[in-house]
């Protein structure tokens, strides 16, 4: 089976909106939460969320071009342009041969949802006239950031969007792998988007009862594994990762970040929202990865969790990572206590954290925890407060989502 390695890194997020940033604000357990000012969310029971900072759109396209796209999309194209110049890639030079092996694999749970309330919004508040953009599917469709990355690199290789809700973007990461491993590309340019801070979304998880409501001090509103966790901070923004057959990445010199050793997908098959209480779907998922990277348990050094701060699911998913790790060993923690939880684009970044965490021997703690949830099994390793320098041979990827999908992706140390 042919090998499968990371040579190029991007992102946009509530913590930095390039790869370097984002790490080191991670490294330093930066929070990026803060008052919503996308719209007015006075009236909202939760006010608060990760947004993007100081993003500039015009920087990635021309004013009038800009008039096409959802921001999720611009989000997918910085991400993924920073990626692609990060590995190193010049896609001019290549010949249609060679771009034909180059392919585009890209997610995102809610797609347009901004495209979607305006116009919906727009027709509903005037006089019953239809008046929608013509731009208006082609900026909501979940699939249209995929087309855009390869319209702009002219990318003929495969082409498309995994949806699985919160999952979505690891699973493009376990579909990248496939395909790359399967000989149907030797390049895919791979992740997740997401632009999901709006009324209708904010106000649909509120109603769900799955946001916090920490209003007072929202950089503390996000704690996975905390007694008082009340919900997650909705975040948004990209994360794009350059996968690659090593010796395709060998032969033009490129820096390899880490090798992608296996990817798993399960389901919980238990409900609409909830996660399964013996944790069946985090289990299965762990244990195919695992079988599909051809290592034990044993060998994996970090776990970035799913872990959104919910106050049934975090304690889930840990059951699942009990029954295949069981106690001490395996260092685990949650970054979406500093980012909050991007949806469909969560896999992705975190799929960075795990590449970053091997590349440079660093575990990044759960910040935001004063008292440990007591249900939680006392032997587990959870790293709190700050980050840790240990060796980092083997990191694992969790995500999940509505509708009991799971996805796993692990990444091991190249050398």
């Amino acid at each position: 089976m042919r090998r499968v390695v990371v040579t190029g890194l991007g992102a946009i997020t509530p913590l930095g909106n390039s790869a370097g940033e984002f790490w080191k604000n991670i490294v330093e357990g930066k929070s990026g939460a803060a008052p919503i000012t996308k719209f007015d969310a006075s009236k909202f029971k939760t006010q608060f969320a990760c947004e993007v900072k100081n993003f500039a759109p015009e920087s990635y396209f021309e004013r009038k071009e800009l008039k096409k796209y959802d921001l999720f999309t611009v989000y997918a194209v910085a991400s993924s342009d920073e990626a692609i110049k990060d590995a190193g890639l010049d896609f001019g030079a290549m010949s249609l041969e060679e771009r034909e092996r180059v392919g585009v694999i890209w997610s995102s749970g809610n797609g347009g949802i901004t495209t979607f309330e305006d116009q919906v919004r727009e027709y509903v508040l005037g006089d019953g006239t239809p008046r929608f953009n013509p731009f208006f599917i082609p900026r909501m469709i979940v699939d249209i950031a995929a087309g855009v990355i390869s319209i702009r690199h002219r990318l003929h290789g495969p082409n498309y969007c995994p949806v699985s809700a919160c999952a979505s973007s690891n699973t493009a990461i376990i579909n990248a792998l496939d395909t790359i491993r399967l000989n149907k590309a030797d390049i895919i340019i791979t992740g997740g988007s997401e632009a999901a801070i709006t009324p209708a979304s904010a106000g649909g998880f509120s109603a769900a009862q799955t946001l916090s409501k920490r209003n007072a001090e929202p950089e503390k509103a996000s704690r996975p594994f905390d007694k008082g966790r009340d919900g997650f901070v909705i975040g948004e923004g990209a994360g794009a990762l350059v996968l690659e057959e090593l010796e395709h990445a060998l032969k033009r010199g490129a820096t390899i970040y880490a090798e992608v050793i296996g990817g798993g997908m399960a389901a919980d098959a238990y409900h609409l929202t909830g996660t399964a209480p013996d944790g069946i779907g985090a289990k299965l998922g762990i244990k195919a990865a695992l079988r599909d990277a051809g290592i034990a348990a044993a060998d994996v050094d970090y776990i970035n969790a799913h872990a959104t701060s919910t106050p049934v699911g975090d304690t889930k998913e840990l059951a699942g990572i009990y029954k295949v790790f069981g106690d001490g060993g395996v260092a685990i923690s949650s970054t979406k206590s500093m980012t909050g939880h991007l949806l469909g684009a969560a896999g992705a970044i975190e799929g960075i954290v795990c590449v970053l965490s091997v590349k440079h021997d660093i575990i990044p703690a759960t910040i935001n925890v004063d008292e440990v949830d007591p249900e939680i099994p006392a032997g587990m390793n959870i790293v709190y407060g700050q980050s840790q320098h240990r060796r980092v041979n083997v990191s694992l990827n969790n995500s999940f989502g509505f509708g009991g999908h799971t996805a796993t992706s692990i990444f091991r140390k190249y050398e």
